[in-house]
């Protein structure tokens, strides 16, 4: 008790001593805070809001203390924790990993900076050499007469022809063997008619004609797929049913807008579903084509920007690059060594490859999915992955999808069905291929050697041998080797015989 009394005035005291006002203790420190704060009127109310915040802060530092105490109990356990695990490396191909995306941004810097500087050595060797009104050149010699444009317009005779054809056959005026016998006599006229205007008018530019070789080859191959779904359609009307509401290239009607009007042969032999054919994207013809909703203006905008800017890409670097190299190589191969010949070659690798991938660009993407587009033509698969090609087969399946689809659908099943082997349709087509590139490059200059005919059947061997001895990254390095390569040797050798038939006189 007596312990108990004196302490108990002596804390009576300390907390009259803590709670008196004015008593020179305004620097006394109450829960961490100075006692000025508390020096406002209603004390009671002051000291029972110190008691509370005293509690708060309490808890606050408790709080803390834990989370230092986790905090430290997580740290020791990311020591001890293990770093290591069974794992590939990013670069193995038993990783898994396949995002390189930075790897391509950085081979397309290299790409873009290596031919800068080719770039700025040739415009410091030759200077400025665009000239847009020069194209015009390419197309006309005199500027009254075309006969590129006149042979493109000529070409609506054979399309009538081949509707007329067909219409007299839907109504059996005309036996088949007599429609077949036209429908022949008419593409044959087709394939040599522009060929002998060519050949025999000298007005007509090499550029202008082959233009309108390519536009007859494209009438070709659409109106001999229009000869033969017509001829399908009624043998299967003949056979099963008066009508026929799909072709067989495209059985099921679910794939259809509801708004779109379905077509029945012999409904669909009329010019303007003629014409459609005619100008859509594709060389397969069908009674009834997949349509797209709605035309996207936003869509079809940036397809004819891209037109545009790729356009004058390829006239501007035709003329400052391309040309340059290709009158430098312009001496005969006999009297250079084979090192003069390969630095020739590579040369011209460069810069006839970069055209080629923009001209892919502009006529694969931008220009078909343009003419797609305004005609609401719903299939814009014109092209596969053939960069990922691991097999010449491959590659050439899936660069140009229209000719694949034709010349599976109407040339290689045919000769299956017939009973040729898959090996000798197959040549038959590389056949058939390397007809047409000479065509399409003989005629318009003037002379034939047989350059691309050779360089599309040499493709039969190369394609064997890639797909026996090459696999995977090796078959990809072996088609990008033949794509960069085998193109500027075709055209170095057309350009060394374009010289020695022109200028050899002239040097001379």
């Amino acid at each position: 008790m007596g312990d108990t009394d004196a302490v108990g005035p002596a804390l009576t005291r300390r907390r009259r001593a803590t709670l008196t006002p004015g008593r020179g203790a305004s620097l006394q420190p109450v829960n961490g805070r100075f006692a000025a704060a508390c020096q406002s009127p209603g004390t009671a109310g002051a000291a029972g809001g110190g008691g509370g915040a005293s509690m708060v802060d309490s808890g606050r530092s408790q709080e803390a203390a834990k989370s230092e105490k986790r905090r430290r109990k997580n740290d020791m356990s990311d020591r001890l924790s293990c770093c290591h695990k069974t794992q590939e490396s990013l670069l193995s191909s038993a990783s898994g990993y396949n995002n390189y995306r930075g790897i391509l941004n950085w081979c397309v810097v290299m790409l873009v900076l290596s031919n800068a500087r080719l770039f700025l050595e040739n415009l410091l060797r030759y200077g400025v050499l665009v000239d847009p009104i020069q194209v015009i050149s390419l197309f006309l010699k005199d500027p009254y007469s075309w006969p590129a444009a006149c042979l493109v317009i000529v070409s609506n005779v054979f399309i009538l022809v081949a509707l007329y054809t067909e219409r007299q056959l839907s109504k059996s005026s005309f036996s088949e063997p007599v429609g077949f016998l036209v429908h022949c006599i008419n593409m044959a006229v087709i394939l040599t008619f522009p060929a002998a205007v060519i050949l025999l008018v000298p007005s007509v530019t090499p550029v202008g004609g082959a233009f309108a070789l390519g536009i007859y080859t494209i009438l070709f191959l659409k109106l001999y797929s229009y000869k033969d779904v017509n001829m399908w359609c009624r043998e299967m009307s003949s056979v099963k049913a008066k009508k026929l509401a799909r072709s067989l290239s495209c059985p099921t009607p679910q794939c259809f807008n509801r708004g779109d009007r379905m077509v029945c042969y012999p409904g669909n032999l009329t010019i303007r579903d003629m014409y459609y054919f005619v100008f859509a994207p594709t060389l397969c013809y069908e009674l009834n084509f997949p349509r797209s909703p709605t035309i996207r203006t936003s869509f079809l905008l940036r397809r004819l920007f891209e037109m545009l800017f790729f356009t004058q890409m390829l006239v501007g670097l035709t003329q400052q690059w391309m040309v340059p190299v290709i009158k430098s190589s312009m001496k005969p191969l006999e009297d250079m060594d084979l090192s003069r010949m390969a630095e020739r070659l590579l040369r011209l690798a460069v810069p006839n490859h970069l055209l080629w991938l923009m001209f892919f660009y502009w006529f694969f993407h931008s220009s078909m999915n343009f003419s797609a587009e305004l005609l609401r033509f719903g299939d814009r698969q014109f092209y596969r992955d053939w960069w990922n090609s691991e097999s010449v087969t491959y590659f050439w399946q899936n660069w140009n999808i229209p000719v694949h689809k034709w010349c599976l659908r109407h040339f290689y099943k045919p000769l299956l069905r017939r009973g040729f082997s898959k090996i000798l349709s197959q040549s038959a087509v590389f056949f058939l291929s390397a007809f047409f590139h000479e065509y399409l490059v003989s005629v318009p200059l003037r002379m034939f050697r047989l350059w691309a005919f050779m360089g599309m059947m040499v493709q039969l061997p190369f394609a064997w041998f890639v797909g026996r001895f090459l696999r995977g990254n090796y078959g990809n390095a072996a088609v990008w080797m033949s794509l960069i390569l085998g193109q500027p040797f075709a055209v170095l050798m057309y350009v060394h015989d374009y010289y020695v038939m022109h200028h050899r006189q002239e040097a001379n």
